[in-house]
């Protein structure tokens, strides 16, 4: 029997939610359980960090767009290969950082696993993980999570995408201990991604977004 979640005062990352269609306030700590219910009652995603939820949901106009034009070449480029391209709403499991995480683009070209975490399905061998960055979450992204991702069987290859500016950040994997280390500046660059083997040229990334002049 699931318990109705408790109004309570909300934490630093979150703004108010809607659950079951009733607009409530998240509680500051959870359970594992906990956390898991308000996953399967929430229009909202949640990341669970050491008994806290934080909402993923809600992103600036530019990485809105950058992540649809990210599908959509992506989608583009693998259409005739048997590939998946997923949205920000997949979860993907992390064996270093339970349960799971939703990263802003997934790419796997072999048939999905999935693993019920929680009553949730959860893919569990992506091989490209595309982040866009934001200021709040740069350092995590580029760090803390990079090295959680390193622990997911299968991963091959790391994207950073900033919306500031055009820059992308590469990372391939050579070995458990080493991933070669690419960046491309220039809106007239490209990028081939050997986990997919496709390339990416960063006009189609940064189509139709307005940088802020320095």
């Amino acid at each position: 029997m699931h318990r109705s979640l408790e109004h309570v005062t909300l934490p630093k990352c979150h703004k108010e939610g809607v659950v079951n269609n009733m607009s409530v306030q998240i509680k500051s700590r959870y359970t594992l359980e906990e956390y898991f219910e308000l996953e399967r009652a929430s229009e909202e995603r949640y990341e669970y960090f050491n008994g806290e939820a934080c909402c993923m949901s809600g992103v600036s106009p530019n990485h809105a767009q950058i992540e649809s034009n990210l599908n959509l070449v992506l989608r583009l480029a693998l259409r005739d290969r048997g590939c998946r391209v997923f949205p920000a709403n997949l979860r993907v499991k992390v064996p270093a950082a339970p349960p799971y995480r939703y990263p802003d683009v997934v790419v796997l070209c072999d048939l999905p696993v999935y693993e019920k975490i929680g009553g949730i399905e959860t893919l569990t061998n992506p091989t490209l993980i595309v982040e866009v960055l934001s200021p709040s979450t740069e350092a995590y992204d580029r760090g803390d999570k990079f090295s959680y991702y390193k622990s997911i069987s299968g991963f091959q290859e790391y994207l950073l995408v900033a919306q500031h500016r055009p820059h992308v950040t590469q990372f391939v994997k050579q070995t458990d201990a080493f991933w070669r280390q690419t960046e491309v500046n220039d809106l007239d660059g490209s990028l081939h991604l050997p986990s997919v083997d496709c390339t990416l040229d960063l006009n189609e990334i940064y189509r139709d977004i307005e940088f802020n002049q320095p």
